[in-house]
């Protein structure tokens, strides 16, 4: 295929011959797209805080804030604008260029979405670009997270289709389509990816990929998580994913999506660094800094640097479009 290619009809049949190549085959092939987009040694930094934590609604099986689930996850109330703002400051200055902001609702309302906005505006303010995940949108809310000059939405597909009633009960597939849909009439950047170790089989990874490579555009980013399991949560006991089988699901979200930004999201805590520098080999180029992944651990920002230092990678200084290329 061709490193500059854009394609929006992948069959399933496809992806799973790219997952099916040996392993070094498999990393040359998405390294050589990379390079052809990014500068295969800059990495995007973007920072999660967790605006309104718990009482969600929703059942997803994997989540400590489902109020359905007994994880003892203490419920919050929205944060205010000049703490969320400090949290904002904090990240910038830790080097992130991306400040997202999550809150356990299954869809906001017009009053939830007057206080978030104000948030967006001020960390706008700060030079950095803003990410928000609510929950589901309406086409008129979409169009008020634009006008408030929001840069991203974060909206994840989460697994297969096919694969998706084991796991959700609360929202269709098809609910979560068009949020995304809306997001992009709005002409919000999209975020969606999806989660691995859920229990699925690998033909449900590749189902995933094949839903957003095969959306009328890719989504500019695409988070890429490994299940944290949460005591109290219905996937606590779920297999954990083979590791070598995760990097080739980034490799292959990188050959289907050559201009997405692919996210290493949660579950880096468990990951080692060896995993991590695959990981970046297969074309892995943003992830979350920080202490915490809205209610679970990840690596703090000190351990990542050493890791940038140890492999000569650098972060992003500020944000690139993704139609750039770089030389091979």
């Amino acid at each position: 295929m061709s490193a500059t290619s854009l394609r929006h009809d992948w069959t399933l049949s496809e992806i799973q011959s790219l997952y099916d190549l040996p392993f070094n085959d498999l990393l040359f092939q998405a390294q050589t797209i990379h390079r052809a987009h990014f500068d295969p040694n800059e990495v995007q930094i973007s920072t999660l805080l967790s605006i309104k934590t718990g009482a969600c609604p929703e059942d997803c099986g994997y989540c400590s804030q489902s109020a359905r689930h007994q994880t003892g996850l203490e419920r919050e109330k929205l944060m205010s604008l000049p703490d969320v703002v400090a949290a904002a400051q904090a990240a910038k200055d830790q080097g992130s260029t991306r400040f997202c902001m999550g809150a356990a609702w299954r869809n906001p309302t017009d009053k939830n979405l007057d206080q978030v906005i104000d948030m967006i505006q001020a960390v706008r303010d700060l030079g950095m670009e803003t990410c928000v995940t609510l929950g589901m949108l309406s086409a008129e809310q979409s169009e008020r997270l634009s006008t408030a000059g929001l840069d991203y939405y974060n909206h994840n597909l989460d697994t297969s289709r096919e694969f998706y009633g084991q796991v959700i009960s609360t929202r269709t597939f098809d609910d979560r389509l068009d949020t995304l849909q809306h997001v992009r009439d709005a002409g919000i950047k999209v975020c969606s990816g999806g989660i691995l170790g859920l229990g699925e089989q690998p033909r449900d990874r590749a189902r995933l990929l094949q839903e957003l490579a095969n959306l009328p555009d890719h989504p500019e980013s695409v988070p890429i998580n490994q299940l944290v399991p949460v005591a109290g949560t219905p996937l606590y006991e779920a297999d954990k994913v083979d590791s070598l089988d995760f990097v080739r699901t980034i490799a292959v979200a990188r050959m289907l999506m050559p201009r997405s930004y692919v996210r290493l999201s949660a579950g880096r805590t468990e990951m080692s660094d060896e995993m991590q520098a695959l990981c970046f080999m297969a074309g892995a180029n943003s992830i979350f800094y920080g202490e915490r992944l809205l209610t679970t651990d990840n690596p703090v920002a000190d351990q990542d640097q050493e890791l940038f230092d140890r492999l000569g990678l650098h972060p992003q200084v500020r944000p690139t479009d993704v139609s750039a290329t770089a030389t091979l």
